[in-house]
């Protein structure tokens, strides 16, 4: 008696003699760690899903399509910080995975996508559902492949998720095709790589920085998503220093926010403080991030005065949009160490009196609108919440109102702004940590992209993902474009004569739902929403005109922000449509 009854099973389906392809990619996946995958099959990936069925430790979560399979796949991601993996077959299947490796590549999130391609002997002669996915997403992957003998699949698996996850993470392909998840295996199981070492940063670099810095009388660091992993350190180097902190979109929890150095976000829609602040700094020290142009405005404009020093792991960022004074490649953990050694605080009473009287140039929502129902949300996390957004004026809202004291606690689309990446994000996100709640806020048009995941949370009795819609019947942000820029001619923008009625399709999938449709009723809704036992959704019916400000607008620079929102001459869009219908309802 005795013995491991599972343990001895998986030592059998192991043995050389009874691997196939398609098991020596469960038993690889398995031995590298991977716990959860997402996919959906199909007939050229079918010998991968019949191989699952003997690896009961790999949980597979089917998607309802596999644009919302790899958007699960960069929430775990994101949130964890590990790798994200996502499958799905040939044709159709493997093209709905673009928009997703695309958004992974921006934004520098570790994915690994697989892929089931048509037999060897097919590929190249337009047969059903192939397509050239590797050609496809040359682009917007970090490397693919396509796996053409057997006894190589482990060995690609294993350096395949090494490349994903070291350096600068990123998305990487694997198409494997059908004849090879077929044929006998009789090699060995790869095991994981070792991460690679990154070089340190050079010790000369360091010092020109560091001479910089102590010479500095109005300095400012800027910190991306390449910082979320080096906030404890970033965070030392800023009080060592006692320099003011801008966190980008990306890098938000990078710093802490309640820290009286923090000054909140950069760029187009930014607080008056950090933009304010880059234009008149004279050293800009900027730590794994691209200034990208929604941080910079028009380049000649961004940060005129400063010296900028730039530490990044990517040696093809630095110089690549901004002039950069003080190259420092390399680990961002590393550099800020280096940079926080022998630091003294600075004394600089003039520039601390200028951003002191920018942070009171701050305006919180007072009446009702999309800024007040998104405070009324955000207001409520917890420090171990996770917060995720779509893409559009709620996201922007959310990122200047919510507050976060460490880092993999928001989640977004940063990079390619993709539409319908936040619910299936919260539910990946919830999945990797389900003692937390995973909250999404969305617009009424971004989530409609991807509302049929609402099934895979009934199908999986998902509890913690809860689901915010901010309904403005509109797509919100063109919209703010189409008012301030095009004369208010508001072209194919209106959604409030055909949305849904979102409670009762989340009813149709069992998820409770609750509906606010004015300030007096939020209070209430909030409540039940957040302590309904099950995941859940709120919809907020707000007025349909609506601006996100500060704003910096397309083309100028920082130090052009509208800070406030300018005075409507003319009622504009009276009627609340949405509001309207869900009463009559």
């Amino acid at each position: 008696m005795g013995g491991n009854p599972e343990g001895d099973r998986k030592e059998e389906r192991m043995t050389q003699t009874e691997l196939t392809g398609a098991k020596a990619l469960w038993a690889t996946l398995s031995a590298h760690g991977i716990t959860t995958v997402f996919g959906y099959p199909g007939g050229a990936i079918m010998p991968v899903y019949d191989a699952l069925t003997f690896y009961p430790e790999v949980r597979h979560v089917l998607a309802r399509h596999e644009q919302g399979a790899i958007h699960a796949a960069e929430g775990w991601a994101k949130a964890t910080g590990e790798i994200g993996v996502c499958l799905a077959t040939s044709g159709p299947g493997a093209t709905n995975l673009v928009t997703g490796l695309a958004d992974a590549m921006l934004d520098s999130v570790p994915i690994l996508a697989i892929t089931g391609n048509v037999a060897r002997h097919l590929m190249g002669t337009d047969a059903f559902q192939e397509a050239d996915i590797t050609g496809i997403t040359l682009p917007i992957t970090k490397h693919n492949y396509v796996v053409r003998d057997v006894e190589e699949l482990p060995r690609v698996i294993a350096e395949a998720i090494r490349i994903a996850r070291s350096g600068r993470p990123g998305p990487v392909l694997v198409d494997i095709p059908k004849d090879i998840q077929l044929a006998p295996y009789h090699g060995e199981i790869t095991a994981p790589h070792a991460r690679p070492e990154i070089p340190a940063p050079k010790p000369e670099a360091i010092e020109k920085a560091r001479e910089l810095l102590q010479d500095a009388k109005k300095p400012v660091i800027m910190v991306g998503g390449g910082s979320l992993d080096a906030a404890a350190e970033i965070t030392a180097l800023a009080r060592a220093w006692d320099i003011p902190v801008i966190t980008t979109l990306m890098g938000l929890g990078s710093f802490p926010s309640s820290d009286p150095l923090w000054l909140g976000m950069p760029g187009m829609h930014g607080s008056v403080a950090a933009n304010r602040a880059i234009s008149e700094a004279d050293v800009l020290l900027g730590i794994g991030l691209r200034f990208d142009d929604r941080v910079t405005g028009r380049v000649n404009g961004f940060a005129p005065n400063a010296s900028i020093i730039h530490v990044d792991l990517d040696a093809a960022e630095i110089g690549k949009i901004v002039r950069t004074h003080v190259p420092v490649r390399g680990d961002a953990r590393v550099a800020a160490q280096m940079l926080a050694e022998g630091a003294q605080k600075l004394d600089l009473p003039e520039w601390r009196e200028k951003i002191a009287e920018w942070k009171t140039r701050t305006q919180e929502p007072d009446h009702w609108g999309a800024g007040y129902a998104v405070k009324a949300v955000v207001d409520r996390l917890r420090p171990d919440d996770i917060l995720s957004s779509d893409v559009g004026q709620h996201q922007m809202l959310a990122a200047q109102l919510a507050r976060f004291e460490r880092p993999r606690r928001w989640i977004n689309s940063g990079g390619l702004g993709t539409m319908g990446f936040g619910f299936p994000a919260a539910i990946g996100a919830g999945m990797a940590e389900p003692g937390v709640r995973s909250i999404v806020i969305a617009g009424d048009g971004g989530f409609q992209m991807t509302a049929q995941e609402l099934a895979t949370l009934k199908k999986y009795d998902v509890r913690n993902v809860k689901i915010c819609i901010i309904n403005n019947s509109f797509l919100g942000m063109v919209r703010q474009w189409q008012e301030l820029f095009h004369e208010k001619r508001y072209s194919e923008v209106y959604l409030g004569d055909s949305n849904p009625d979102f409670l009762k399709l989340a009813d149709a999938y069992g998820v409770p739902a609750y509906r606010a449709d004015c300030a007096e009723e939020l209070p209430e809704a909030i409540d039940a929403w957040l302590n309904d036992p099950k995941s859940s959704l709120l919809e907020i019916v707000v007025p349909n005109e609506h601006g996100v400000f500060p704003m910096v607008p397309s083309g100028a620079s920082l130090s052009e922000m509208i800070e406030t929102e300018p005075p409507r001459p003319t009622p504009g869009i009276e009627k609340n449509t949405a509001a309207e219908e869900a009463k009559n309802a």
